[in-house]
């Protein structure tokens, strides 16, 4: 008899972040086909002062967000657990906007994200070299588990994408280890986002050696597709499970209702089967 559903897809979008596409019930109905519990609707989050306007939703449009997800989760009812997330962007000029933001609805979920691609973060953080870019994105994304608003933080290398010719793991480890040393004494899980295989270097975010590094500080893993259309929903969750077990894990975790969970990995793994 195969095993009771267990596991979430906890990292997705919807049209409004304008580079996503499918209804959110369009994301549940493959999450059903898969054996899924249930889905966390996670769409970028709108960001005061014209922040990267082109790939999220416009303030005007919170609140039809937040009918969405409510829609689909009586839509879905019985069926998959439809739950409330958001992606937020980490920017410390714009932390207080988010503050309020986070707190205006009941959501179960907050991914942390620092995007180093944005024009913003560029203009803040570039000093005329890709790997200065490459400490000041760790050390952003250790000030955004220190701000205490994320559950969970998103693609947590990305950088290696947007600077991917002068990405040199071994070179900056001692910066990542100091990253990783103030994640854990937050308690902050940190996510891994199978949808890095689709870009370079073609790995997942992150990357064996770093999961090892969060394996080491006891710092939790979220599994997310980071799921732009319906048939990514669940991808590739398999291989990661593999991934995560060769470092050294045997749990993975989940956030309902901002509370973390935890799922033994053979367990998940058996429950998509």
């Amino acid at each position: 008899m195969p095993a009771a559903p267990l596991v979430y897809e906890t990292h997705l979008h919807t049209p409004l972040c304008r580079h996503a596409v499918g209804e959110i019930g369009e994301y549940a109905a493959v999450a059903h086909q898969r054996r899924l519990r249930g889905i966390i609707v996670t769409c970028h989050n709108p960001m005061p002062g014209g922040y990267d306007p082109a790939v999220r939703m416009a303030e005007s449009e919170f609140g039809q967000y937040l009918r969405l997800v409510d829609e689909a989760r009586a839509q879905w009812t019985g069926r998959v657990d439809v739950r409330l997330g958001l992606e937020c962007d980490f920017f410390p000029r714009h932390l207080e906007f988010v503050r309020r933001q986070i707190a205006s609805a009941p959501f179960d979920y907050i991914l942390g994200s620092v995007h180093p691609h944005t024009a913003e973060f560029v203009a803040e953080h570039w000093r005329g070299d890709a790997p200065s870019l490459q400490r000041a994105y760790f050390d952003q994304l250790a000030l955004a588990a220190e701000s205490g608003l994320f559950d969970c933080l998103s693609h947590p290398d990305v950088i290696k994408s947007v600077t991917v010719d002068e990405w040199d793991l071994r070179r900056l480890l001692p910066d990542i280890r100091h990253a990783l040393a103030r994640i854990a004494a937050t308690g902050t899980a940190m996510e891994l986002n199978t949808s890095g295989l689709d870009k370079p270097p073609g790995e997942m975010n992150p990357g064996r050696l770093i999961l090892r590094e969060m394996r080491k500080r006891g710092i939790p893993v979220v599994v997310g597709s980071d799921a732009h259309w319906p048939q990514r929903v669940a991808d590739r969750f398999i291989q990661a499970y593999d991934l995560l077990e060769k470092a050294g894990y045997d749990r993975v975790s989940l956030f309902l209702g901002r509370k973390r969970q935890e799922i033994r990995i053979a367990e998940a793994r058996a429950s998509l089967m």
